[in-house]
């Protein structure tokens, strides 16, 4: 009996204007599709144009599409920056556009900022807690000073590349483990 591959979603956390999300998020799923492990495939936040949670009363297209999404994959790489401290709004409004959608899945976070992302990454480890979002210990950090060239060209160094691999195995166990309780 052949076992279905995982989905794993590698969601970009930003929509702002030049963003460098994308070229983060590239990296991570070409690393990724280069193990043959799994079914990878960037999630963009931005192509589902959500609205301000309670703005809205919620009929929009695009939130039926952001769920529908979601509820497809096992798991997710989070690709997280840091603005002021924390995690962007638009990652934040999409969490809060899901519930179950999200639960009992794995995930992994890759962030970026002056101090790689961490105070942001430690606000996503929060909410997935309550997201009931198994999320995993190895966390690749890159640095705004060092792994980008003018502070908008990736260019990441080649250590990170073991982390993320590290990373992308614990996501694939714990997705795995998990699947018997979403098939349930």
């Amino acid at each position: 009996m052949a076992v279905e591959p995982l989905k794993i979603g590698i969601i970009l956390g930003s929509t702002r204007d030049g963003r460098v999300s994308p070229q983060v998020g590239e990296w991570v799923k070409e690393l990724a599709d280069k193990r043959g492990d799994a079914a990878y495939e960037i999630v963009d936040i931005a192509d589902y144009q959500l609205p301000l949670l309670g703005t809205t009363d919620g009929q929009e297209p695009g939130i039926a599409a952001w769920n529908q999404k979601l509820a497809e994959l096992d798991g997710f790489v989070f690709i997280v920056q840091e603005y002021n401290h924390s995690l962007s709004a638009a990652l934040k409004n999409a969490f809060d556009f899901a519930r179950e959608a999200w639960n009992n899945k794995s995930a992994g976070i890759v962030s970026y900022g002056s101090t790689g992302g961490a105070r942001a990454a430690e606000h996503v480890r929060g909410i997935m807690g309550e997201l009931m979002i198994a999320d995993v210990r190895t966390h690749p950090t890159l640095s705004l000073f060092t792994d980008f060239e003018n502070f908008n060209t990736f260019k990441p160094a080649s250590l990170h590349e073991d982390n993320v691999n590290m990373m992308l195995d614990q996501v694939l166990s714990w997705g795995q483990a998990l699947k018997p309780i979403r098939n349930a």
